[in-house]
């Protein structure tokens, strides 16, 4: 293993950045100068920066340095599709400790450019640092829309009908095994975790995907949604953001959310509720919009989109309808790293 102490900063980042190619026309300078020079012609411009902290957002017992990675750049990538736009460029700033090798962080930018070679994404830049605390992962993404198509999340009116992709809790299942499998795991040697049937959940967790699919999708049936955002801290905590920013209610139908049957056959085996576990998970990436009831054939015509339910005043609150009917007020119970 080589010490990151033997090449020194400037060094490591040549090392990390020197077989990065870009492929966007609006990237006109990446990295290598003191700065990247992007240029956006007659786009709206679109800046999103996610940080995560080892011990907090993610655990290197379980998590492989090129699925962080990977999943570092894809989880800013879902914030500008949320917003109906496209990705563009990245810059990458990470703070790392004396335990990690040059060639750790190798296998870190590894996934990174997988997942911006797969988005058609630039890396333009960014910085190193020692850091006492563990890996710390700064990211920040530069994405564009078309004029008068960015979609916020204050758009939602009244009747608009509710939509999601995908389905909802596997991440969050994923993660509850990898805990487990880790627990088991302390003290022993040759372990070996009990994976088996679970591929889906663990990929969710480990190696999400941005919707990149879903904005295609709606782009080419001409469907432009009211309002929209990414489901990273949970169904409920963003549904609640979509209705706070609107100024408006809602009622989303619990058996139409949509889950995959690996993540009900897990929350049973951990005797977890299974509704909780789609409203409250978080980390699924997928899409939740709403759109005009008008559009309502457009959009049950969409392959992997489902309606869960519909837009009202702001007066009647925000309520998940149960399968006996029951109306339970929605509380923000999502991922809160603050808590």
């Amino acid at each position: 293993m080589t010490e990151i102490s033997s090449l020194g900063e400037f060094g490591l980042i040549r090392r990390l950045t020197e077989n990065i190619k870009t492929v966007n026309d609006s990237t006109l300078k990446g990295v290598g100068d003191d700065a990247a020079v992007l240029q956006y012609a007659d786009k709206q411009t679109l800046v999103t920066t996610d940080l995560l902290l080892e011990g907090i957002h993610f655990d290197l017992t379980y998590m492989p340095l090129k699925h962080l990675g990977y999943k570092a750049a894809v989880v800013n990538f879902s914030d500008i599709y949320a917003m109906n736009g496209r990705p563009r460029q990245i810059t990458v700033s990470i703070g790392i400790s004396k335990r990690f090798s040059v060639e750790d962080l190798e296998a870190f930018y590894e996934g990174l450019a997988l997942a911006c070679e797969i988005y058609g994404v630039d890396i333009v830049g960014g910085d190193t640092s020692a850091s006492i605390t563990g890996l710390c992962i700064s990211i920040t993404c530069i994405g564009e829309s078309e004029k008068n198509r960015t979609v916020y999340r204050s758009g939602a009116k009244n009747t608009d009908l509710i939509c999601v992709s995908g389905d909802l809790g596997a991440a969050y299942m994923g993660l509850q095994l990898l805990e487990r499998e880790k627990a088991v795991f302390q003290g022993e040697t040759d372990f070996q975790p009990d994976f088996a049937g679970h591929e889906y959940l663990l990929e969710r967790q480990l190696k999400p995907e941005a919707r990149k699919d879903i904005i295609k999708l709606l782009n080419d049936n001409d469907i432009l949604p009211t309002a929209m955002i990414d489901v990273s801290d949970g169904l409920s905590s963003e549904l609640l953001h979509i209705c706070n920013e609107s100024g408006v209610g809602c009622r989303i139908y619990e058996d139409r959310i949509p889950i995959d049957y690996q993540t009900a056959a897990m929350a049973e085996q951990f005797n977890m509720n299974l509704t909780t576990a789609a409203l409250n998970g978080g980390e699924d990436y997928e899409l939740l919009f709403t759109v005009p009831i008008s559009q309502h054939e457009n959009v049950e015509a969409l392959e992997g989109v489902k309606i869960i339910g519909y837009i009202c005043e702001s007066t009647l609150g925000a309520c998940l309808i149960a399968r006996d009917g029951t109306e339970i007020p929605l509380a923000a119970q999502g991922w809160n790293s603050l808590k």
